[in-house]
């Protein structure tokens, strides 16, 4: 870990930058353990399952703990999920230099670091919400680390296992609320669910050549041409389109979000359509990006235009 630092220090230098203090370099590789990009789109699906649930003013300290415990269950998930991955990501360009494959932080501290994470998260999700969203948060943690973790170094149906624990977070959020899951709640586990695949699937063809040199296998076999990959991505999304406005035909939405996300829907498939067309990093890198676009703003009309 020193010795991590220490090269640091020396590139810092080398570059004609400060170096920074050791304290704030080590606090911030913490900070990378805990995938704050992830975070980010977890709490924003928390926000909108617990929004949506709540039949008058939302309940701001609910709300406060619930987004706490959901975070920091999530950072412990990232934590140690780069913990049992370090092996692996040493072996990636995008990876390799993140804090434990290039040993800045010890494997025992990040270890500790992500137990810790998980059990503050768990426990506070139990004690201010319910039993039921701390046991959402905790099957979570528990199905991405045990099964999908894993299943990437064994087979592509892997982004499908992990398709399952990535869209709970809206079912966190309302169970909070309700202490109950409803079909409400499940249309919006569906919108996520289908959601992950066409922006996973991106990620993975953009870095197919790291993830084969880290013997992880994100795409379908022998899919060099990525015919495979782009079918996965234009079904999805394709069936993505309809099921986001179900909440428009069951009355939980008006004809706002219908329209919105429906033009924002076509534009999702408009993106995968040109991935399919022409398979090259540009393209994909684009639906990544409409894909990080595209949820937020569907749950935003979703919150914005939604019928009690």
């Amino acid at each position: 870990m020193k010795q991590g630092t220490q090269n640091s220090a020396l590139a810092a230098a080398a570059s004609g930058q400060l170096p920074r203090p050791a304290w704030l370099v080590h606090l911030a590789d913490y900070w990378t353990l805990t995938k704050p990009e992830v975070n980010f789109l977890v709490l924003v699906s928390a926000l909108v399952g617990f929004y949506l649930a709540s039949p008058g003013p939302v309940h701001g300290w609910l709300l406060f703990h619930t987004l706490m415990g959901t975070l920091l269950v999530a950072s412990g998930t990232g934590t140690l999920n780069q913990y049992l991955e370090r092996r692996t990501d040493a072996f990636m360009r995008r990876t390799a230099s993140r804090p434990l494959p290039a040993g800045r932080l010890s494997h025992s501290e990040a270890l500790w670091f992500g137990i810790f994470l998980s059990i503050a998260g768990g426990a506070e999700l139990w004690i201010a919400a319910n039993p039921l969203t701390s046991a959402l948060a905790l099957a979570t943690l528990g199905t991405y680390l045990i099964f999908y973790t894993p299943l990437k170094r064994q087979t592509p149906l892997c982004t499908l296992v992990g398709a399952f624990p990535g869209a709970m977070p809206p079912l966190i959020g309302w169970a909070a609320v309700r202490n109950g899951l409803s079909a409400e709640a499940w249309v919006l586990y569906a919108i996520l669910f289908l959601w992950q695949f066409p922006h996973l699937l991106a990620i993975a063809w953009m870095y197919r050549e790291d993830y084969s040199r880290a013997g992880l296998q994100m795409l379908p076999r022998n899919d060099h041409d990525g015919r495979a990959t782009v079918r996965q991505i234009i079904g999805c999304t394709l069936a993505l389109l309809p099921v986001s406005l179900i909440p428009a035909f069951t009355g939980h939405a008006g004809s706002v979000y219908l329209v919105g996300a429906g033009i924002l829907g076509a534009g999702f498939l408009y993106y995968g359509v040109r991935m399919a067309a022409q398979r090259t990093n540009v393209f994909a890198r684009q639906l990544l990006m409409a894909s990080i676009v595209y949820l937020p703003l569907v749950f935003a009309l979703l919150m914005l235009d939604r019928r009690r």
